[in-house]
């Protein structure tokens, strides 16, 4: 089993990172077609061979950088060795999927139960098409005939590579995402069993889970200090999870008494508030400036007399009041040049992971916000990312932060 970490913390955004999970992404992105990008959230089809070289060279990265690399699918696997957690997830794995024909779901559950912890770890993360089973014809539904190999009993998770978005750490506890999209509601399926069964989480309290009905992903969440966590009101994440989440945090046994609410615009480029903007030193951070005049900015204040909503002036002003910082520093992505700007936050330039203050892991084809970083005394690691910012995610998104000094 995959070694059990001290403790789960995660306080900063900055401070220097010890543990995170990834995923290596593999034959689940073999299944995108022209037919099915839009619904399984992708622009485009990406090269495979490519896209796993690229993100082999993120973990090398990361890995020699002293930060210990766990993998989403080796924790999946830690945990389904037990017989009955195997039979559970297999279960709800059928159940997330939308299964409704009891014939296919009692025959798909003996099938995946007479699987190996590995291959029901692939399959579940790959997906199982019509075409990778045989199925008597007396068991065939009108979906078999009408859409033949094409037809996924198990829907693959192209998008798990993204691993900030299913959960997030937020100072000792997680954050379990309610997604708001069908293509990644198993992922959360996945991350939640890992959190039940997996010791790595053992006594780790859950502030938010998948059984809230109003969408939060992780993308949308800073942990900007101790006190202090940002979050985006954005396409994927709603006001009302953003309520909850607070409240939640507030009565329970965090650390955190405030949250920034960024407002930002509902729009497939900026899905999330990490899209743009992102913390990268103690009191710098970069942002893509083409929509600073549309953003909204609310603090969410834990106080004697219960919980205040306040309308804030701006974000750099929210930023400043809240993290007691004499001074902030906003770097604008692309600098002024308005067309370099909007082409390099396409392409993730504002999605940087800092791995220790002032230390940040970004993309090399964005050199223009790269050099602007560097300019101004940031120290970036480019790697390269021409086949992973496909899917619409930088190194930040890459990444789940379990542990930071």
């Amino acid at each position: 089993m995959t070694k059990k970490l001290l403790i789960p913390n995660v306080s900063s955004e900055i401070g220097k990172l010890k543990s995170v999970i990834l995923h290596k992404p593999g034959k689940e992105l073999e299944r995108l077609t022209p037919q099915n990008l839009t619904e399984l959230l992708f622009d485009d089809i990406p090269w495979v061979k490519k896209i796993a070289e690229e993100h082999n060279n993120f973990a090398k990265v990361l890995t020699e950088n002293e930060i210990d690399v766990f993998y989403i699918e080796n924790l999946l696997k830690d945990i389904l060795i037990n017989v009955n957690v195997k039979d559970s997830f297999i279960e709800d794995l059928l159940k997330i999927n939308g299964i409704t024909s009891n014939k296919i779901k009692t025959y798909l559950k003996e099938f995946l139960k007479e699987k190996t912890p590995e291959e029901v770890v692939e399959i579940s993360i790959s997906g199982l098409a019509y075409g990778d089973i045989k199925l008597k014809k007396s068991l065939m539904g009108l979906a078999e005939y009408i859409y033949e190999n094409h037809h996924f009993y198990i829907k693959p998770l192209p998008n798990l590579y993204f691993t900030r978005d299913p959960g997030t750490v937020i100072t000792n506890g997680l954050m379990i995402s309610s997604m708001k999209t069908a293509a990644r509601k198993p992922e959360t399926l996945i991350l939640e069993y890992i959190y039940k069964y997996h010791p790595l989480f053992e006594s780790v309290p859950c502030w938010y889970d998948n059984t809230y009905t109003h969408s939060i992903e992780g993308g949308d969440i800073l942990v900007l200090s101790e006190r202090v966590i940002a979050i985006g009101c954005s396409e994927r994440t709603s006001p009302q999870a953003i309520e909850q989440l607070s409240h939640n945090l507030f009565e329970g046994h965090s650390t955190v008494e405030k949250v920034i609410v960024v407002q930002i615009p509902v729009n497939r480029s900026y899905m999330h508030l990490d899209t743009v903007f992102t913390m990268v030193d103690k009191n710098r951070f970069v942002f893509y400036p083409g929509i600073k005049n549309e953003l909204r900015v609310f603090t969410i204040s834990k106080e004697e007399k219960g919980v205040v909503i306040n309308k804030e002036e701006n974000l750099q002003t929210a930023l400043k009041t809240n993290l007691h910082l004499y001074n902030v520093e906003i770097i604008p992505t692309g600098g002024l040049n308005v067309i370099t700007s909007a082409r390099e936050q396409w392409s993730d330039s504002t999605n940087t992971l800092a791995i220790a203050p002032g230390v940040v892991i970004t993309y090399a084809r964005n050199e223009i916000s790269n050099k602007i970083m560097e300019k101004e005394g940031i120290k970036v690691i480019s790697i390269e990312g021409s086949e992973l910012s496909r899917g619409r995610g930088g190194p930040r998104c890459m990444s789940m932060p379990i542990q930071r000094e």
